[in-house]
């Protein structure tokens, strides 16, 4: 193939922009020939055949002559002695930004490790959505470079490809270029999975040698039906495209013989109303498929696709799936927002102008402000590849607002994408007027109606369960805020009872005063620090009152240990008044749920602690409070911590019972169904067993650990009294770690 002289560019153009500016094409052609001078592509042919054949590509597009300039010009600055400032000397600013945006696109590596995958489609999008045009002669440079892949070394091929079918590909369609995505997708497929590819070819040449006359027969009879009813329509058939049916024996599972539509049909005519006449006869004349049909002309798609679908049963029970559209309708869905160009006495202020009254535009600049919102560029990354993959289903809100989703989305993504409040405190959903889970996959033309609760906050597990990045994001924001929500929660008890015992008063106007003492920007920054054992109690007291004497800092800082001994830890050289703790814990005593509770605590490993235990609570920096009972032997290890005990009590709500953990031991005889005697005392006394293990000391004994969980210690000493009641067992202790 010769290369592409410059008349020949001159006239693609010329054919549908009379009024274009020849010699600013003239001038870019001469400029960039001279500047990539001898360099060779892999193939061999002279580098300049490139930004060619992409600009003639473009051509095609209809572009205007600065994105054509740029498509020629797209290669100088990074690959030879050209400079932005010469281009923008020669060719003015606007072609110099498109050139500057290509040249920073063409650096980012979008396969790399998440991070930096994330970090470099942050950056490609920053660089679209200045400028569309710049997506346009990428899509076009990476296009003619998929053509002639087989060039290229074959290690870097395959992560052309990927790049190529995870990110330019999805954004072509995203754009509403189907034909340049169908092919960038084939291209890719083609080195990506080059046995599916060749399988899948060969079986479709089979289906069109055997069935390849029925696609005329159709075309034929479909346009006869169609002028008998006086309509003019052009009628075109075609095979789908190996990747597509490859996609779709993925998702759904099928066998290549299961495809019913291998085959598709495109129907164009003038006027929109005339695509619901032509669906009217096709459905009088063939039986249609049943949840099939989809109207995109009353809901576009979010690229502002339009067409109607349908697939009906047609000649020899062949089933054959037709697209209805206008012809700009046709030319949205092949150009996308290239098709939004307008030519004005040469000047094109169109592309762009045009295009921000897209909704695909609309979609990027969507896409780009979450950019400046999202927590990391993983998140961010994550989002937009769920925001590009997807089909969409069409729901509405019960006044009739429409929320178009991804497929596969649920209820809480819609919530999610009406409000992020709405989606915060959600609880539960009608769909269609009738009460449904929040985790039911929604379908085309749902009306969902969400149940709200103040106060609620979403379960970290929706996190992983839901298809919207919005969801995603806002779901992790909210899951962080309840989080920290119960830190702070836990500083402010603990704080106020430091306060106390400093004998001062405590309010969060003082706690404000000393932010910068304590190098914290806000109270809640402090509560949750506290909370999370980051910051100690009495430094907090020490940084609200410096004046405090000694004494009465002591007061807050040296934790009585509730030992019920009377002992303390007192700090060297430090007169301490204490009064003895009583037998019961104080009424300043932190309250302590179980598990599901506003405070992050847990249960002491390797025994757990019950109601009717005397607690005490372990502060652990950055984790949860750790309960232990006061008998455990593993307190020793924090006795030199004072700073980490926390005075506890239990709080119980008897409208909502809870179980809590512990550990017993027992010493069995081996014989048949020991085991089961064990486990059938337990249940039957309502004891719940967690986890069962074994160790077998002598051939006669064995030694068995069970962790249960129980109501109260009342509760863990009837078990254990009747366990050992049991003839196979002979000893039966609780354990406390």
């Amino acid at each position: 193939m010769g290369m592409m002289r410059q008349y020949e560019l001159v006239d693609r153009v010329k054919r549908y922009n009379p009024n274009t500016d020849e010699e600013l094409l003239n001038r870019a052609y001469v400029y960039a020939m001279r500047a990539h001078g001898t360099q060779k592509r892999a193939s061999g042919d002279p580098f300049f055949a490139h930004p060619l054949e992409v600009a003639a590509i473009l051509t095609e597009l209809k572009l205007d002559d600065a994105t054509i300039v740029a498509a020629v010009l797209h290669d100088t600055v990074e690959d030879t002695e050209a400079t932005l400032e010469e281009i923008e000397t020669l060719f003015g600013p606007d072609i110099r930004r498109l050139v500057d945006g290509l040249t920073k696109i063409k650096k980012l590596d979008l396969v790399s490790k998440k991070a930096a995958q994330g970090e470099n489609f942050r950056k490609l999008l920053l660089a679209i959505v200045d400028d569309i045009r710049v997506l346009l002669v990428k899509l076009a440079d990476r296009l003619h470079n998929m053509r002639t892949l087989h060039y290229v070394p074959p290690e870097k091929r395959l992560r052309i490809a990927e790049e190529t079918i995870e990110i330019y590909a999805p954004l072509a369609g995203r754009m509403g270029m189907q034909e340049l995505r169908e092919e960038l997708e084939e291209l890719a497929f083609r080195h990506i999975k080059p046995e599916a590819h060749a399988t899948i070819t060969k079986r479709l040449e089979e289906v069109t040698q055997r069935e390849g006359k029925v696609i005329g027969e159709i075309e034929s009879d479909l346009k006869a039906k169609l002028a008998e009813r006086g309509i003019e329509a052009q009628v075109y058939g075609r095979r789908k495209r190996p990747y597509s049916i490859w996609k779709k024996m993925e998702r759904k599972s099928v066998s290549f013989e299961q495809l019913s539509d291998i085959f598709g049909f495109r129907v164009i005519v003038d006027l929109p109303e005339d695509c619901y006449r032509v669906l009217g006869i096709v459905h009088m004349t063939w039986p249609m498929v049943p949840g099939r049909y989809k109207d995109y002309i009353s809901t576009p798609k979010q690229n502002d696709y339009r067409s109607l679908h349908t697939t009906v049963v047609g000649p020899g029970r062949q089933r054959v799936e037709l697209q209805i559209r206008t012809d700009r309708m046709d030319r949205v869905a092949e150009y996308g927002i290239a098709a939004h160009a307008h030519y004005k006495d040469g000047r094109t202020t169109g592309v762009v102008a045009a295009a921000d009254e897209s909704r695909a535009y609309q979609w990027l600049r969507r896409t780009v402000d979450l950019l400046a919102e999202g927590d990391n560029p993983e998140e961010f990354l994550e989002h937009t590849k769920l925001e590009l993959f997807h089909d969409q289903v069409f729901c509405f809100t019960p006044k009739g607002r429409l929320i178009a989703l991804p497929r596969g989305a649920t209820p809480i993504d819609f919530a999610y994408a009406v409000h992020t409040d709405v989606g915060n405190t959600a609880v539960g959903a009608k769909i269609n007027g009738r009460i449904a889970p929040l985790l039911t996959e929604l379908q085309n033309g749902d009306e969902v109606e969400i149940t709200r609760a103040e106060g609620q906050a979403p379960p970290a597990a929706w996190e992983s369960l839901v298809v919207t990045g919005k969801a995603r994001a806002a779901i992790r924001r909210a899951t962080r805020a309840a989080v920290r929500r119960q830190y702070a929660g836990l500083g402010r008890q603990i704080l106020e009872r430091a306060f106390m015992r400093a004998e001062r008063p405590f309010s969060d106007d003082k706690l404000k005063a000393a932010l910068k003492r304590l190098a914290r920007s806000a109270v809640d920054d402090v509560l949750a620090a506290v909370g999370r054992g980051e910051m100690f109690s009495g430094d907090v007291v020490r940084a609200v009152y410096p004046d405090l004497e000694p004494e009465k800092r002591a007061g807050a800082d040296a934790k009585a240990k509730p030992s019920g001994k009377g002992w303390f830890e007192l700090r060297q050289g430090e007169n301490l008044k204490f009064k003895l703790p009583s037998e019961a814990p104080g009424a300043d005593a932190i309250p302590i749920r179980g598990l599901g509770g506003d405070l992050p605590v847990r249960f002491a490993p390797g025994g757990g602690a019950v109601p009717g235990d005397r607690i005490v609570g372990i502060l652990t920096p950055g984790e949860a409070v750790t309960i232990y009972p006061i008998q455990s032997p593993s307190l020793a290890a924090f006795d030199n911590e004072p700073e980490r005990w926390l005075d506890v009590r239990w709080d119980l709500d008897d409208k909502r019972p809870q179980r809590f953990p512990a550990r017993i031991q027992l010493n069995s005889i081996n014989e048949p169904g020991s085991l089961a005697q064990i486990t059938t005392t337990i249940a039957e006394h309502d004891g719940n067993i967690d986890a069962v293990s074994m160790v077998r000391p002598t051939p006669d004994f064995t030694d068995v650990t069970i962790d249960l969980t129980v109501w109260d210690l009342k509760h863990l000493s009837a078990i254990i009294s009747e366990l050992r009641e049991k003839r196979v067992i002979s000893r039966v202790e609780r354990v406390v770690a």
